[in-house]
């Protein structure tokens, strides 16, 4: 590929060795997290949120379960100034919950910022400036020293104004582009602002650290992390703060791997929306933990939902591929999957492990809201029998016999071939039924008797042609008896080679299934019956078999 020669590292590891993450296995805590979808996520929206829009965008991000939202930028807009104004004003801000708003380092800015938040109960006053050499020589065009003043200086500002605003605040700082800035000086700036808000036990302070453009692999950034945790003053009263974009698509690695060096917050969006290519997505981060066996202490119980809520209130819509949250994250259209999947759940059934290992499931779909039927077996012309048998069994109750499912599965693949489209549970249903179950087109046996004369004697009444005709016959079994009247009866000659029966594990507790296969000249053929009464499903299943047949014309 042309010109990739213009292109060079932009990003400065630590001047120490920080390595030390490495030796941590997973991330075993929940962090803080923060949520910035109506701030960092709205302001990426090509239709910005409108006022009644964020209001419930807000209402939902409660329910989730998120304790610090950041709510926008005041100063910048009428809609952000009363959007904050009318949380404050109509109580709507639980006492547990603090919202967070960002300022630039102007006084202007900042005053505008303390008389939105006049009366706030709990709120964190997020000060930022660029940082990054790009940022200093190229936009700011000022030295170390200007850019460090910045910062000072805008936070003495933050400090005044809290001492004369009603309300509770508390401070954050981030160094914006991180990650474009040498290590020694993102310390320095961030220890700078620290030595002026003084943190303390009970008035700690959040240093943010973002990703704002991803120029490294994820370990780069992990090592300026564990740097800065390592070296920043008033560490024991600092929080540090991720707040990772995915310009390479490493977001979910980049916060997972600063979690394991130290950082204590994470500010993220729910499916990472975000400007560019997004922010982390705190779904993806949060649901990892959960499949590691730690709780996130947010509630992702019912992702279906969460994703209709999202794409309402942005507009934007959740990709098929989504970890966790797609629509097709779960699904498995692959035979060799389906198959094993299929004897996974089994074998969960049979063993009742303690703990989830199901192959190709990385979680149980029924623990974010997702169901077995329609969302994990998708039947399409890449299909299996195994997948294709785990649906009817899920959905309907139908375990049919070993060689049947194979016989069945062929015939649903070659049905989503030709009509080159996936089958719904319904339609497999419907083939099922249309085939198999209950065939009675061109006989059937209208009434069946039995006696006990040494052995099982059967007195069968046939209906073919519009003709009623009686048979008596003995068998080992009612199923055996009947079936030789019947051969008697129209003729025919076949050897029933399966025949198995179940209760319906779905629907009514009262009907039974049964299954019939046949060998005649020509092969094996096979048909289902379902009744309240299991003779009658087997003669239905046997009925259905032999007109399947072709012997009965």
């Amino acid at each position: 590929m042309k010109n990739f020669d213009k292109y060079t590292r932009g990003y400065y590891m630590p001047p120490v060795p920080c390595f030390d993450w490495v030796k941590n296995e997973y991330v075993k805590k929940a962090p803080i997290w923060c949520s910035v979808d109506l701030r960092d996520g709205n302001q990426a929206l090509v239709i910005p949120m409108s006022l009644e829009e964020k209001l419930n965008f807000w209402k939902y991000l409660l329910k989730v379960g998120f304790k610090e939202i950041e709510i926008g930028f005041p100063a910048a807009s009428e809609t952000e100034y009363e959007f904050c104004r009318t949380l404050i004003e109509k109580d709507m801000i639980p006492d547990d919950v603090t919202i967070q708003v960002l300022t630039q380092s102007r006084e202007h800015i900042i005053a505008k910022t303390f008389e939105a938040l006049k009366g706030c109960k709990n709120a964190i006053v997020h000060l930022y400036n660029s940082t990054s050499v790009a940022q200093r020589e190229q936009v700011f065009r000022k030295s170390k020293d200007e850019i460090v003043e910045i910062a000072v200086s805008g936070a003495k500002l933050c400090k005044e104004y809290r001492e004369k605003t009603e309300g509770n605040f508390r401070f954050e700082y981030s160094p914006e582009s991180f990650t474009g800035t040498e290590p020694e000086f993102a310390l320095e700036i961030c220890n700078a602002v620290l030595d002026v808000w003084q943190p303390t036990e009970n008035d700690k302070v959040i240093m943010n650290l973002p990703v704002t453009v991803e120029e490294s692999m994820s370990h780069v950034y992990a090592s300026q992390i564990e740097y800065m945790c390592k070296y920043l003053n008033y560490r024991e009263n600092v929080i540090v703060s991720l707040h990772p974009h995915n310009d390479r698509g490493c977001a979910v690695a980049d916060t997972e791997l600063g979690l394991l060096a130290g950082a204590d917050r994470v500010e993220g969006t729910l499916f990472g929306n975000g400007e560019r290519t997004g922010n982390v997505d705190i779904i993806t981060v949060g649901m990892n933990m959960f499949a590691h066996g730690v709780d996130p202490e947010l509630d992702f119980s019912n992702l279906p939902e969460i994703t209709e809520v999202y794409e309402n209130m942005t507009r934007m819509h959740v990709y098929e591929r989504q970890p966790y949250s797609g629509s097709l994250v779960f699904a498995a259209f692959s035979g060799s999957h389906q198959d094993a999947i299929a004897k996974g759940m089994k074998w969960r059934e049979e063993k009742h492990p303690e703990h989830w290992n199901v192959p190709y499931l990385a979680i149980d779909p029924k623990d974010v809201g997702r169901e077995y039927e329609g969302d994990v077996i998708r039947i399409n012309s890449q299909s299996g029998k195994g997948g294709i048998g785990f649906l009817m069994e899920q959905n309907y109750g139908i375990s049919m016999p070993p060689k049947m499912r194979e016989v069945f599965g062929y015939h649903v693949k070659s049905i989503s071939d030709h009509a080159h489209k996936e089958l719904q549970p319904a339609e497999v249903y419907d083939v099922f039924k249309e085939n198999y179950l209950n065939k009675c087109d061109k006989f059937t046996v209208s009434e069946a008797h039995f006696s006990q004369k040494g052995g099982i004697t059967a007195t069968v009444t046939v209906l073919y042609n519009g003709t009623m005709i009686s048979r008596e016959a003995a068998g080992n079994g009612r199923l055996d008896a009947v079936s030789n009247a019947v051969k008697d009866a129209l003729g025919i000659s076949y050897s029933i080679t399966t025949y198995e029966e179940h209760a319906l594990e779905r629907g009514s507790s009262s009907q039974a299934c049964a299954y019939v296969g046949i060998e005649t000249e020509k092969g094996t053929y096979w048909g289902a019956g379902i009744h309240t009464d299991i003779i009658d499903a087997s003669i239905k299943a046997l009925v259905s078999a032999i007109n399947n047949s072709g012997m009965v014309k």
